[in-house]
């Protein structure tokens, strides 16, 4: 492996961070060093107070091939109990990002294929470049899926086109993915870093306690009714208190961006 850094961090204004894997030679995958630095990137990201928005990318022709498959296979002559407790290491942690209390976007601007594709789905948003190649060829491989993607993917797009998608390991277009919700969107695939961080800027400039106390709403899952109002009951007046909302009021009264500043 190259000596440079397999995972960039910029942190841009207005509390935006950037993650990038930067592997290309390799379609940027999961290897034991690339696991490291994401695992402590996350974890100084998720200590920063003024930290508002995050967007994950890759370099290179994939946004993440998934898994490395040499090190994957390094395990075959370990015996079971190793090899499930070096996994559930593994996958819990790249799932740190969902512990991150600000939004998370994937800017898929190549291929994303299975752990690969887990990883975009765990994220909050996802924007895809038109011909990137989305999948989870697990089945295809000889292996179960892993990394949550039996769950994270049911959540994107039903537990029927799941089914298909899983049992069959068909890949598709970054189209055909926005097409059935895996994505939000596909955009040539020059435009889709641009359009990840349009989106990160448009979070980071509303209000930072609301956005955050949004998205722990939204991690609940699909409430019922009764669960979510009782959600909202502590939450909203929480924000009702804030200098924040006064200015997001007085913002509209005189016809202006308000000026968030996260009290």
């Amino acid at each position: 492996m190259s000596e440079q850094e397999p995972l960039r961090v910029e942190r841009r204004p207005n509390g935006v961070a950037l993650l990038t894997f930067d592997h290309p030679e390799k379609r940027n995958p999961m290897s034991a060093r690339l696991t490291g630095s994401w695992r402590r990137a996350v974890r100084e990201l998720g200590d920063d107070p003024d930290l508002r928005a995050v967007v994950v990318t890759g370099t290179g022709p994939a946004f993440c091939s998934g898994a490395d498959l040499g090190e994957l296979a390094d395990r075959h002559g370990q015996g079971l109990a190793d090899t499930r407790e070096q996994l559930a290491a593994f996958y819990r942690s790249w799932l740190t990002v969902r512990d991150l209390p600000v939004p998370t976007i994937a800017a898929v601007n190549g291929h994303a294929v299975g752990a690969g594709l887990a990883l975009a789905l765990a994220c909050d948003l996802r924007y895809a470049a038109e011909e990137a190649r989305l999948g989870a060829p697990f089945v295809r491989l000889g292996l179960h899926p892993g990394m949550a993607t039996t769950t994270l993917l049911a959540d994107a797009v039903g537990p029927a086109r799941a089914r298909e998608l899983l049992l069959t390991g068909r890949l598709m277009t970054g189209r055909q993915a926005a097409a059935i919700g895996l994505v939000h969107r596909a955009v040539p695939a020059e435009q889709v870093l641009a359009v990840a961080l349009e989106t990160a800027e448009e979070i980071a400039a509303a209000a930072p306690l609301a956005v955050r106390l949004t998205k722990s709403g939204l991690a609940h899952g699909h409430l019922g009714v009764e669960q979510a109002l009782a959600w909202e009951a502590l939450a909203q007046p929480v924000t009702v208190t804030t200098e924040d909302f006064r200015e997001g009021v007085q913002a509209q009264r005189e016809r202006r961006r308000p000026r968030f500043t996260g009290n």
